[in-house]
Protein backbone atom coordinates (compact mmCIF):
# COMPACT_ATOMS: atom_id res chain seq x y z
CA UNK A 1 0.00 0.00 0.00
CA UNK A 2 2.86 2.35 0.66
CA UNK A 3 4.34 1.37 -2.50
CA UNK A 4 1.40 2.14 -4.34
CA UNK A 5 0.47 5.90 -2.58
CA UNK A 6 4.54 6.81 -3.38
CA UNK A 7 3.93 5.61 -6.95
CA UNK A 8 1.06 7.88 -7.15
CA UNK A 9 2.76 10.76 -5.46
CA UNK A 10 5.62 10.49 -8.00
CA UNK A 11 3.54 10.33 -10.82
CA UNK A 12 1.60 12.66 -9.67
CA UNK A 13 4.66 15.27 -8.96
CA UNK A 14 6.17 14.77 -12.63
CA UNK A 15 2.31 15.58 -14.28
CA UNK A 16 2.17 18.32 -12.50
CA UNK A 17 5.33 19.81 -13.68
CA UNK A 18 4.00 19.36 -17.21
CA UNK A 19 1.23 21.55 -16.49
CA UNK A 20 3.40 24.10 -14.81
CA UNK A 21 5.53 24.01 -17.56
CA UNK A 22 2.53 25.11 -19.74
CA UNK A 23 1.36 28.10 -17.51
CA UNK A 24 4.86 28.89 -17.24
CA UNK A 25 6.01 29.12 -21.04
CA UNK A 26 3.05 30.76 -22.42
CA UNK A 27 2.78 33.00 -19.57
CA UNK A 28 6.50 33.93 -20.09
CA UNK A 29 6.39 35.29 -23.56
CA UNK A 30 3.26 37.06 -23.15
CA UNK A 31 4.15 39.14 -20.19
CA UNK A 32 6.65 40.61 -22.71
CA UNK A 33 4.71 41.42 -25.49
CA UNK A 34 5.72 44.72 -24.86
CA UNK A 35 9.43 44.37 -25.31
CA UNK A 36 8.71 42.10 -28.43
CA UNK A 37 6.19 45.19 -29.79
CA UNK A 38 9.00 47.65 -29.05
CA UNK A 39 12.35 45.56 -30.29
CA UNK A 40 10.08 44.48 -34.28
CA UNK A 41 8.31 48.18 -33.93
CA UNK A 42 4.74 46.91 -34.24
CA UNK A 43 1.13 48.54 -34.52
CA UNK A 44 -1.63 47.58 -31.84
CA UNK A 45 -3.24 45.60 -34.90
CA UNK A 46 0.13 43.94 -35.73
CA UNK A 47 0.37 42.90 -31.74
CA UNK A 48 -3.02 41.11 -32.07
CA UNK A 49 -2.25 39.32 -35.43
CA UNK A 50 0.50 37.64 -32.97
CA UNK A 51 -1.88 36.28 -30.57
CA UNK A 52 -4.16 35.44 -33.07
CA UNK A 53 -1.55 33.24 -35.30
CA UNK A 54 -1.00 31.68 -31.68
CA UNK A 55 -4.13 31.01 -30.91
CA UNK A 56 -4.89 29.75 -34.02
CA UNK A 57 -2.73 27.20 -34.13
CA UNK A 58 -3.27 26.05 -31.38
CA UNK A 59 -6.82 25.55 -32.57
CA UNK A 60 -6.02 23.86 -36.28
CA UNK A 61 -3.44 21.50 -34.47
CA UNK A 62 -6.35 18.95 -33.75
CA UNK A 63 -5.42 16.29 -36.39
CA UNK A 64 -2.31 16.19 -36.19
CA UNK A 65 -2.62 15.92 -32.68
CA UNK A 66 -4.88 13.46 -32.55
CA UNK A 67 -2.20 11.36 -35.42
CA UNK A 68 0.57 12.10 -32.76
CA UNK A 69 -1.26 10.24 -29.94
CA UNK A 70 -1.74 7.55 -31.35
CA UNK A 71 1.64 7.01 -33.21
CA UNK A 72 4.07 8.49 -30.11
CA UNK A 73 1.86 7.81 -27.00
CA UNK A 74 1.21 10.96 -24.14
CA UNK A 75 4.51 10.76 -22.63
CA UNK A 76 6.58 11.29 -25.60
CA UNK A 77 4.61 13.51 -27.22
CA UNK A 78 4.65 15.64 -23.63
CA UNK A 79 8.49 15.53 -23.87
CA UNK A 80 8.23 16.30 -27.58
CA UNK A 81 6.51 19.24 -27.72
CA UNK A 82 7.96 20.78 -24.26
CA UNK A 83 11.16 20.96 -25.79
CA UNK A 84 9.32 22.43 -28.92
CA UNK A 85 8.08 24.74 -26.11
CA UNK A 86 11.60 25.93 -24.94
CA UNK A 87 12.84 26.17 -28.89
CA UNK A 88 9.68 28.81 -29.40
CA UNK A 89 11.48 30.99 -26.27
CA UNK A 90 14.66 31.07 -27.92
CA UNK A 91 13.15 31.15 -31.00
CA UNK A 92 11.32 34.89 -30.13
CA UNK A 93 14.86 36.25 -28.86
CA UNK A 94 16.34 35.93 -32.34
CA UNK A 95 13.40 36.07 -34.71
CA UNK A 96 15.04 39.16 -36.92
CA UNK A 97 11.65 40.32 -38.45
CA UNK A 98 7.56 40.53 -37.87
CA UNK A 99 6.93 37.47 -40.51
CA UNK A 100 9.74 35.14 -39.06
CA UNK A 101 7.73 36.14 -35.29
CA UNK A 102 4.65 35.05 -36.77
CA UNK A 103 6.06 31.68 -38.09
CA UNK A 104 7.41 31.18 -34.16
CA UNK A 105 4.05 32.29 -32.59
CA UNK A 106 2.34 29.72 -34.76
CA UNK A 107 4.52 26.66 -34.42
CA UNK A 108 3.83 27.43 -30.49
CA UNK A 109 1.00 27.54 -30.90
CA UNK A 110 0.93 23.91 -32.38
CA UNK A 111 2.92 22.98 -29.84
CA UNK A 112 0.76 24.69 -26.96
CA UNK A 113 -1.80 21.61 -28.70
CA UNK A 114 0.25 19.17 -28.58
CA UNK A 115 1.19 19.09 -24.68
CA UNK A 116 -2.31 20.35 -23.61
CA UNK A 117 -3.89 17.04 -24.81
CA UNK A 118 -0.58 15.05 -23.80
CA UNK A 119 -0.80 16.53 -20.57
CA UNK A 120 -4.54 15.88 -20.25
CA UNK A 121 -4.52 12.24 -21.38
CA UNK A 122 -1.40 11.85 -18.36
CA UNK A 123 -3.85 13.33 -16.02
CA UNK A 124 -6.97 11.20 -17.11
CA UNK A 125 -4.86 8.06 -16.76
CA UNK A 126 -3.32 8.83 -13.40
CA UNK A 127 -7.02 9.09 -12.24
CA UNK A 128 -7.98 5.26 -14.00
CA UNK A 129 -4.62 4.17 -12.62
CA UNK A 130 -4.50 5.27 -9.02
CA UNK A 131 -8.59 5.27 -8.96
CA UNK A 132 -8.21 8.56 -7.43
CA UNK A 133 -9.45 11.93 -8.41
CA UNK A 134 -6.64 14.51 -9.50
CA UNK A 135 -7.16 16.48 -12.85
CA UNK A 136 -8.28 19.87 -10.88
CA UNK A 137 -4.85 19.82 -8.63
CA UNK A 138 -3.26 19.80 -11.90
CA UNK A 139 -4.99 22.40 -13.96
CA UNK A 140 -4.46 24.48 -10.56
CA UNK A 141 -0.21 24.11 -10.85
CA UNK A 142 -0.99 25.76 -14.46
CA UNK A 143 -2.06 28.89 -12.82
CA UNK A 144 1.10 27.98 -10.59
CA UNK A 145 3.30 28.26 -13.41
CA UNK A 146 1.64 31.13 -14.81
CA UNK A 147 1.93 33.27 -11.46
CA UNK A 148 6.08 31.77 -11.12
CA UNK A 149 6.18 33.25 -14.89
CA UNK A 150 4.36 36.57 -13.49
CA UNK A 151 7.14 36.49 -10.91
CA UNK A 152 9.73 36.38 -12.88
CA UNK A 153 9.13 38.77 -15.46
CA UNK A 154 9.25 40.91 -12.67
CA UNK A 155 12.30 40.31 -10.71
CA UNK A 156 14.37 40.47 -14.40
CA UNK A 157 12.43 43.39 -15.38
CA UNK A 158 13.92 44.91 -12.29
CA UNK A 159 17.59 44.23 -13.37
CA UNK A 160 17.67 44.35 -16.95
CA UNK A 161 14.90 44.69 -20.07
CA UNK A 162 17.06 42.70 -22.21
CA UNK A 163 14.57 39.89 -24.17
CA UNK A 164 17.58 37.03 -24.30
CA UNK A 165 18.28 37.06 -20.84
CA UNK A 166 14.76 36.78 -19.06
CA UNK A 167 13.77 34.14 -22.01
CA UNK A 168 17.45 32.42 -21.47
CA UNK A 169 16.26 32.11 -17.41
CA UNK A 170 12.72 30.85 -18.25
CA UNK A 171 14.57 28.34 -20.62
CA UNK A 172 16.69 26.95 -17.56
CA UNK A 173 13.02 26.58 -15.75
CA UNK A 174 11.65 25.01 -18.50
CA UNK A 175 13.98 22.34 -18.82
CA UNK A 176 14.14 21.84 -14.77
CA UNK A 177 10.63 21.10 -15.25
CA UNK A 178 10.66 18.86 -17.88
CA UNK A 179 13.28 16.76 -15.89
CA UNK A 180 11.40 16.97 -13.18
CA UNK A 181 8.27 15.68 -15.54
CA UNK A 182 10.69 12.67 -16.44
CA UNK A 183 10.59 10.87 -13.00
CA UNK A 184 7.69 10.07 -12.96
CA UNK A 185 4.96 10.18 -16.69
CA UNK A 186 3.12 7.27 -16.82
CA UNK A 187 3.91 4.62 -19.56
CA UNK A 188 2.40 2.00 -22.00
CA UNK A 189 4.96 -0.43 -21.06
CA UNK A 190 1.92 -2.78 -19.75
CA UNK A 191 0.63 -2.59 -23.55
CA UNK A 192 1.59 -6.26 -24.23
CA UNK A 193 0.07 -7.25 -21.05
CA UNK A 194 -2.73 -5.42 -21.56
CA UNK A 195 -3.30 -7.22 -24.99
CA UNK A 196 -2.47 -11.13 -24.04
CA UNK A 197 -5.88 -11.76 -22.91
CA UNK A 198 -7.35 -10.72 -26.29
CA UNK A 199 -5.25 -13.15 -27.96
CA UNK A 200 -7.17 -15.65 -26.63
CA UNK A 201 -10.80 -14.25 -28.08
CA UNK A 202 -11.70 -14.73 -31.77
CA UNK A 203 -9.87 -12.23 -33.83
CA UNK A 204 -11.85 -8.81 -34.60
CA UNK A 205 -11.89 -6.86 -37.49
CA UNK A 206 -9.26 -3.99 -37.07
CA UNK A 207 -10.34 -0.66 -37.16
CA UNK A 208 -9.57 1.93 -39.40
CA UNK A 209 -6.80 4.14 -37.96
CA UNK A 210 -6.84 7.81 -38.34
CA UNK A 211 -10.15 10.28 -37.70
CA UNK A 212 -13.56 9.58 -37.96
CA UNK A 213 -16.91 11.30 -36.94
CA UNK A 214 -17.49 12.67 -33.22
CA UNK A 215 -19.70 10.62 -31.29
CA UNK A 216 -22.96 12.55 -29.99
CA UNK A 217 -21.53 12.53 -26.52
CA UNK A 218 -18.01 13.57 -28.02
CA UNK A 219 -20.26 16.95 -29.43
CA UNK A 220 -21.70 17.50 -26.41
CA UNK A 221 -18.22 17.73 -24.68
CA UNK A 222 -16.87 20.10 -26.83
CA UNK A 223 -20.06 22.67 -26.62
CA UNK A 224 -19.28 22.60 -23.36
CA UNK A 225 -15.65 23.22 -23.37
CA UNK A 226 -16.32 26.22 -25.65
CA UNK A 227 -19.19 27.77 -23.35
CA UNK A 228 -17.25 27.09 -20.67
CA UNK A 229 -13.77 28.62 -21.91
CA UNK A 230 -15.37 31.79 -23.28
CA UNK A 231 -16.90 32.16 -19.67
CA UNK A 232 -13.50 31.72 -18.42
CA UNK A 233 -11.64 33.90 -21.40
CA UNK A 234 -13.93 36.53 -21.10
CA UNK A 235 -13.94 37.37 -17.60
CA UNK A 236 -9.90 37.51 -17.99
CA UNK A 237 -10.09 39.98 -20.56
CA UNK A 238 -13.11 41.95 -19.45
CA UNK A 239 -13.75 42.15 -15.95
CA UNK A 240 -11.05 45.04 -15.18
CA UNK A 241 -13.19 47.02 -17.75
CA UNK A 242 -16.71 46.64 -16.34
CA UNK A 243 -15.75 47.53 -12.96
CA UNK A 244 -13.96 50.69 -14.74
CA UNK A 245 -16.86 51.54 -17.47
CA UNK A 246 -19.92 50.09 -15.65
CA UNK A 247 -19.71 50.25 -12.02
CA UNK A 248 -17.67 53.10 -12.05
CA UNK A 249 -15.01 51.79 -9.43
CA UNK A 250 -12.21 53.69 -8.76
CA UNK A 251 -8.39 52.73 -10.76
CA UNK A 252 -6.85 50.96 -7.94
CA UNK A 253 -10.01 48.57 -7.70
CA UNK A 254 -10.45 47.69 -11.75
CA UNK A 255 -8.04 44.88 -11.14
CA UNK A 256 -9.33 43.46 -8.99
CA UNK A 257 -11.76 41.90 -10.97
CA UNK A 258 -9.26 39.91 -12.83
CA UNK A 259 -7.62 38.95 -9.23
CA UNK A 260 -10.67 37.80 -7.64
CA UNK A 261 -11.72 35.43 -10.19
CA UNK A 262 -8.03 33.62 -10.64
CA UNK A 263 -7.69 33.57 -6.49
CA UNK A 264 -10.99 32.23 -6.48
CA UNK A 265 -10.16 29.70 -9.60
CA UNK A 266 -7.08 28.87 -8.09
CA UNK A 267 -8.14 27.75 -4.38
CA UNK A 268 -11.24 25.65 -5.49
CA UNK A 269 -9.27 23.54 -8.08
CA UNK A 270 -7.08 22.50 -5.01
CA UNK A 271 -10.35 21.41 -3.28
CA UNK A 272 -12.20 20.21 -6.59
CA UNK A 273 -10.73 16.51 -6.39
CA UNK A 274 -12.62 16.16 -3.08
CA UNK A 275 -15.80 17.59 -4.09
CA UNK A 276 -15.08 15.59 -7.25
CA UNK A 277 -14.95 12.11 -4.97
CA UNK A 278 -17.93 13.16 -3.02
CA UNK A 279 -20.79 14.29 -5.54
CA UNK A 280 -19.43 13.14 -8.90
CA UNK A 281 -18.57 14.91 -11.92
CA UNK A 282 -21.38 15.38 -13.61
CA UNK A 283 -22.82 17.35 -10.54
CA UNK A 284 -19.98 19.54 -10.13
CA UNK A 285 -20.25 20.65 -13.53
CA UNK A 286 -24.00 21.32 -13.23
CA UNK A 287 -23.89 22.90 -10.53
CA UNK A 288 -21.12 24.95 -10.61
CA UNK A 289 -21.78 26.67 -14.26
CA UNK A 290 -25.05 27.15 -12.76
CA UNK A 291 -23.24 29.55 -9.96
CA UNK A 292 -21.15 31.25 -12.47
CA UNK A 293 -24.02 32.53 -14.36
CA UNK A 294 -26.36 32.77 -11.85
CA UNK A 295 -24.05 34.58 -9.56
CA UNK A 296 -22.86 36.99 -12.52
CA UNK A 297 -26.34 37.45 -13.57
CA UNK A 298 -27.65 38.56 -10.02
CA UNK A 299 -24.06 40.93 -10.03
CA UNK A 300 -25.32 42.59 -13.13
CA UNK A 301 -28.48 43.16 -11.83
CA UNK A 302 -27.76 44.70 -8.39
CA UNK A 303 -24.39 47.04 -9.71
CA UNK A 304 -22.05 48.63 -7.02
CA UNK A 305 -18.45 47.36 -6.63
CA UNK A 306 -18.98 44.31 -3.91
CA UNK A 307 -22.18 42.80 -5.56
CA UNK A 308 -19.52 42.63 -8.35
CA UNK A 309 -16.54 41.57 -7.45
CA UNK A 310 -18.94 38.26 -5.54
CA UNK A 311 -20.20 37.42 -8.85
CA UNK A 312 -17.26 37.63 -10.05
CA UNK A 313 -15.92 35.46 -7.29
CA UNK A 314 -18.92 32.78 -7.92
CA UNK A 315 -17.77 32.77 -11.60
CA UNK A 316 -14.22 31.57 -9.83
CA UNK A 317 -15.65 29.26 -7.84
CA UNK A 318 -18.05 27.82 -10.32
CA UNK A 319 -16.07 27.32 -13.27
CA UNK A 320 -12.69 26.01 -11.82
CA UNK A 321 -13.51 22.39 -11.84
CA UNK A 322 -15.27 22.44 -15.08
CA UNK A 323 -12.11 21.97 -17.95
CA UNK A 324 -11.15 19.38 -15.72
CA UNK A 325 -13.96 17.44 -15.19
CA UNK A 326 -14.72 17.57 -19.50
CA UNK A 327 -10.71 16.85 -20.14
CA UNK A 328 -11.26 13.42 -17.80
CA UNK A 329 -14.67 12.28 -19.94
CA UNK A 330 -13.52 12.80 -23.22
CA UNK A 331 -9.78 11.30 -22.47
CA UNK A 332 -12.13 8.36 -21.80
CA UNK A 333 -13.86 8.28 -24.71
CA UNK A 334 -10.18 8.00 -26.91
CA UNK A 335 -7.73 10.29 -28.02
CA UNK A 336 -9.07 11.66 -30.38
CA UNK A 337 -12.23 12.82 -28.35
CA UNK A 338 -9.31 14.32 -26.20
CA UNK A 339 -7.71 16.26 -28.86
CA UNK A 340 -11.02 17.49 -30.71
CA UNK A 341 -12.68 18.49 -27.03
CA UNK A 342 -8.90 20.53 -26.42
CA UNK A 343 -9.29 22.12 -29.56
CA UNK A 344 -13.14 23.24 -29.18
CA UNK A 345 -11.47 25.16 -25.46
CA UNK A 346 -8.93 26.80 -27.05
CA UNK A 347 -11.31 27.91 -29.73
CA UNK A 348 -13.55 28.88 -27.05
CA UNK A 349 -10.67 31.02 -25.11
CA UNK A 350 -10.03 32.94 -28.68
CA UNK A 351 -13.43 33.66 -29.86
CA UNK A 352 -14.80 34.16 -26.41
CA UNK A 353 -13.77 37.70 -25.72
CA UNK A 354 -14.23 38.47 -28.98
CA UNK A 355 -17.30 38.11 -29.05
CA UNK A 356 -18.41 39.55 -25.89
CA UNK A 357 -16.39 42.56 -27.38
CA UNK A 358 -19.16 42.63 -30.56
CA UNK A 359 -21.92 42.50 -27.55
CA UNK A 360 -20.44 45.52 -26.11
CA UNK A 361 -19.81 47.52 -29.31
CA UNK A 362 -23.50 46.55 -30.72
CA UNK A 363 -25.00 47.75 -26.91
CA UNK A 364 -23.66 48.16 -24.05
CA UNK A 365 -20.67 45.76 -21.57
CA UNK A 366 -23.69 44.52 -19.49
CA UNK A 367 -25.41 43.02 -21.97
CA UNK A 368 -21.25 41.19 -22.90
CA UNK A 369 -21.08 40.00 -19.52
CA UNK A 370 -24.79 38.82 -19.38
CA UNK A 371 -23.67 37.00 -22.44
CA UNK A 372 -21.00 35.35 -20.13
CA UNK A 373 -23.64 34.48 -17.58
CA UNK A 374 -25.58 32.77 -20.22
CA UNK A 375 -21.96 31.14 -21.66
CA UNK A 376 -22.35 29.66 -18.24
CA UNK A 377 -25.97 28.51 -17.98
CA UNK A 378 -25.47 26.52 -21.17
CA UNK A 379 -22.39 24.63 -20.21
CA UNK A 380 -24.91 23.04 -17.55
CA UNK A 381 -27.82 22.30 -19.95
CA UNK A 382 -24.32 20.21 -21.77
CA UNK A 383 -23.70 18.07 -18.95
CA UNK A 384 -27.17 16.84 -18.68
CA UNK A 385 -26.42 15.10 -21.85
CA UNK A 386 -22.99 13.65 -21.17
CA UNK A 387 -22.13 10.55 -19.43
CA UNK A 388 -19.70 11.38 -16.69
CA UNK A 389 -17.35 8.32 -15.74
CA UNK A 390 -17.35 7.47 -11.80
CA UNK A 391 -13.85 7.97 -9.92
CA UNK A 392 -12.91 7.66 -6.19
CA UNK A 393 -15.88 7.01 -3.93
CA UNK A 394 -18.84 8.85 -5.74
CA UNK A 395 -21.12 7.30 -8.11
CA UNK A 396 -23.33 9.55 -9.72
CA UNK A 397 -26.05 7.53 -10.63
CA UNK A 398 -28.05 9.63 -13.05
CA UNK A 399 -24.90 10.53 -15.56
CA UNK A 400 -22.72 7.82 -14.20
CA UNK A 401 -21.11 5.73 -17.84
CA UNK A 402 -23.05 2.92 -18.34
CA UNK A 403 -21.96 -0.88 -17.16
CA UNK A 404 -18.28 -1.79 -18.42
CA UNK A 405 -17.47 -4.70 -20.58
CA UNK A 406 -15.84 -7.73 -19.31
CA UNK A 407 -12.56 -5.89 -19.30
CA UNK A 408 -13.11 -3.66 -17.49
CA UNK A 409 -12.32 -3.59 -14.03
CA UNK A 410 -14.84 -4.49 -10.73
CA UNK A 411 -15.85 -0.62 -10.35
CA UNK A 412 -16.66 -0.44 -13.58
CA UNK A 413 -13.43 1.57 -14.86
CA UNK A 414 -10.88 0.81 -17.65
CA UNK A 415 -8.19 -1.32 -16.43
CA UNK A 416 -5.07 0.84 -15.88
CA UNK A 417 -2.97 -0.75 -18.42
CA UNK A 418 -6.05 -0.10 -21.21
CA UNK A 419 -6.40 3.65 -20.24
CA UNK A 420 -2.48 3.97 -20.38
CA UNK A 421 -2.49 2.16 -24.18
CA UNK A 422 -4.77 5.02 -24.98
CA UNK A 423 -2.80 7.59 -23.28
Amino acid sequence: MLRLRDDYRRAQLAIAALFCFLGFQYATWVSRLPALKSRLDLSEAELGLLLMVCGVGAAVSFPLVAALMKRLGSRLLATLSALALGLVLLGLTVAPNYPVTLVVACFDGIAVGCLNVAMNAQGAALEVKYRRTAMSRLHATFSAGSLLAALLASGVNAFTTTLSVHFGLAAVVLLLLLGLAQTGMLTDDQKAAAEAPEAAEPQAPKKRRGLTLPSRVTIWMGLAMVFGTITEGAMNDWSALYLKDVVNAAPQLAPLGIAVVSVMMVAARIFADGWRTRFGDGRIVRVGSLLAGGGLALALLAGGVVPTLLGFACVGLGVAAVTPCIYVAAARQGSDALALVAATGTTGLLAGPAVIGFIANGSSLVWGMAAVAASAAVVSLCATQIRWPALGGADDADDAEPAAPASAGPDGLAPPEAALREA
